[in-house]
């Protein structure tokens, strides 16, 4: 598999990513060993998590599960120096740490407890999992109001947690700092600052992005070049919309959308599983089967195709589905096809 750069990190992971947001809740222990084995079988050795994993839901009792079932396969194989890891810390939340204020020494205890959680003496990429003064991900950019927002107060916040994770760097506990689910706003900002006071330099964003949903695109997609900050796309499958499996009003058991339903949820993929979202996803599964192609290899092909720096993240909930995605990987999307998709855009934008 070919490997990239973080930014101006130095940190050289593989171009795709294995996401583990379901380890330990829809994907057992042994499942997700046997991912992480299949991963590194292919050369795909950069790993993202979170301290507040597994979701769907998240649950007090499960917190950090993710983390410390990582942390017991890379135990158990030795495999710490043939992978690169990557994890969160939340954020301000009332599920995680109590409602404990998110500043800089809630990060350095944080790192530390992510760092026993994975046995591991060291986090390749440590990211900031939501910004402390709100966020349009996940369906908020239709009624975002950033009218509150105090820019000094968010200015020293931002200070005081870049120093935090500049003493992780500095102990060599941290190889890399990034963001999720921020504005072009704020990684600008978060840049500014970190270059102000000597602090690392953010290397990556790791916001929502797929062939429905393409925020990225425009703002953010010019800060990112111009900061050299490279973007982990999540969800670059819409939550499985785009792998068909919803079609005609199909909801499969053990689905996201099932797990979700059955624990309280909506059931509707976190707001993308819309008349307009299945109706789009729909028109790029008939796209890709005209040009004999399998609708999931197609939207990995295409994120690699973007003019700026990503690496997608993948995630699976059985090591059949993410054998089928790894099938698909190293093909190269033909011109026609790419314009084919640019077309089809036009006419399904912004489904949810």
């Amino acid at each position: 598999m070919d490997r990239t750069t973080l930014g101006g990190s130095g940190v050289e992971v593989s171009t795709i990513c294995l996401g583990t947001m379901t380890f330990g809740n829809q994907t057992d222990e042994a499942e997700a060993h046997a991912q992480l084995d299949a991963a590194l079988d292919v050369g795909m050795t950069f790993m993202d998590c979170a301290e507040m994993y597994p979701v769907n839901p998240v649950r007090r009792e499960t917190v950090g599960l993710s983390e410390e079932i990582i942390g017991r396969w890379l135990a158990r194989t030795g495999h710490r120096d043939r992978v690169e890891i990557a994890t969160k810390i939340t954020g301000p939340s009332q599920m995680v740490r109590d409602g404990a204020p998110f500043d800089g020494a809630t990060v350095r205890a944080c790192i530390d407890a992510s760092l026993r959680r994975m046995q591991t003496d060291r986090i390749d990429l440590y990211q900031l999992h939501w910004p402390v003064r709100g966020s349009y991900a996940f369906r908020q950019n239709w009624n975002f109001d950033p009218s509150g927002q105090d820019k000094a107060r968010t200015l020293d916040h931002m200070a005081d947690v870049l120093e935090a994770l500049a003493q992780g760097v500095r102990a060599g506990k941290l190889r890399a700092v990034g963001l999720s689910n921020e504005s072009a706003w704020g990684l600008a900002r978060w840049c500014d600052v970190a270059d102000r006071i000597g602090a690392p330099r953010i290397a990556t964003i790791q916001n929502e992005y797929s062939l429905l949903y393409r925020m990225f695109d425009t703002d953010l997609a010019e800060a990112a070049v111009n900061e050299n900050v490279t973007l982990l796309a999540y969800s670059p499958l819409a939550a499985g919309l785009l792998t068909g499996k919803y079609a005609g009003g199909a909801v499969p058991e053990g689905s996201r959308a099932a797990v979700d339903k059955a624990t309280g949820g909506q059931g509707n993929l976190g707001g993308r599983k819309t008349a307009r979202g299945l109706e789009a996803a729909s028109a790029y599964a008939a796209l890709a089967a005209e040009h004999g192609w399998d609708p999931v290899h197609m939207a990995i092909a295409w994120q690699l195709t973007r003019p700026f720096p990503n690496v997608p993240i993948i995630g699976a909930t059985t090591l059949p589905q993410l054998r089928h995605l790894i099938a698909g990987l190293g093909r190269s999307l033909p011109d026609d096809l790419h314009r084919a998709i640019e077309r089809l855009h036009k006419s399904h934008a912004m489904p949810y």
